[in-house]
């Protein structure tokens, strides 16, 4: 991991939007390393998007123990993520608690049923493509995820990430990212604070992704929260 969150980037940027990219988050030794372990018999679940009308791909869920890498992007994310998660809480009026560390954390998942690791790895090719979803997975949820881009973006054409922002009583807005090597984008889980004339409101974010018109794209996706 080489990127440094802006506290300033986070506070602004981030809980306006709902979203903020980072670049640098893996080198590209690192992405190459997640994607040729692909084949490997580390995860716990492998979904085929189309079977479930999910989109057309697959991703696989790793299994615990995590890998080394993975442990380190969740810790890394949730310590960063963290302070903002607990402004977006202040803003919306929500009570929930966010302990010093991500073990604890998750502790207060398993606690609720939540035992599953939900770190992913997601992989497309031609006329693939992922519907748009939520990522919950549970009561317990941690408001920001992120999802980190492992292959060259000479590699694929299409594909682009797709944030779509509803707010209420109003129509909805896209945010269409693409993304290099080893860039992050942090956004929504399910909702953020937006301000608006007389206060903040809640404006929902689902995301997905384009369709791939060539190449394979590979993507990880980091969540802090675990999965009944």
């Amino acid at each position: 991991m080489q990127a440094h969150l802006d506290k300033d980037e986070l506070e602004n940027t981030f809980l306006l939007n709902g979203f903020v990219k980072l670049p640098n988050v893996l080198s590209r030794e690192s992405c190459e390393e997640l994607m040729s372990a692909y084949d490997q018999d580390i995860y716990r679940s492998i979904i085929n998007m189309q079977r479930y009308n999910f989109g057309r791909g697959e991703y696989k869920y790793y299994a615990y123990p995590l890998p080394d890498l993975i442990s380190k992007l969740r810790t890394y994310f949730y310590d960063n993520l963290k302070p903002v998660a607990k402004e977006w809480a202040t803003r919306l009026n929500i009570e929930t608690i966010y302990p010093e560390n991500h073990a604890d954390y998750l502790d207060i998942c398993h606690r609720h049923d939540q035992h599953r690791p939900t770190p992913l790895i997601l992989k497309y090719g031609p006329d693939d493509f992922n519907t748009l979803h939520q990522d919950l997975y549970g009561d317990i949820h941690f408001p920001y995820q992120a999802a980190i881009m492992l292959s060259d973006e000479n590699d694929y054409t299409g594909g682009e990430f797709t944030l779509i922002e509803q707010r209420p009583r109003m129509q909805s807005v896209a945010h269409v990212q693409n993304l290099k090597q080893g860039e992050a984008i942090i956004f929504a889980v399910n909702e953020f604070p937006k301000l608006g004339k007389r206060g903040y409101y809640r404006a929902k974010l689902r995301h997905g992704v384009s369709k791939v018109t060539s190449g394979k794209r590979h993507t990880l996706g980091i969540i802090l929260h675990d999965a009944k």
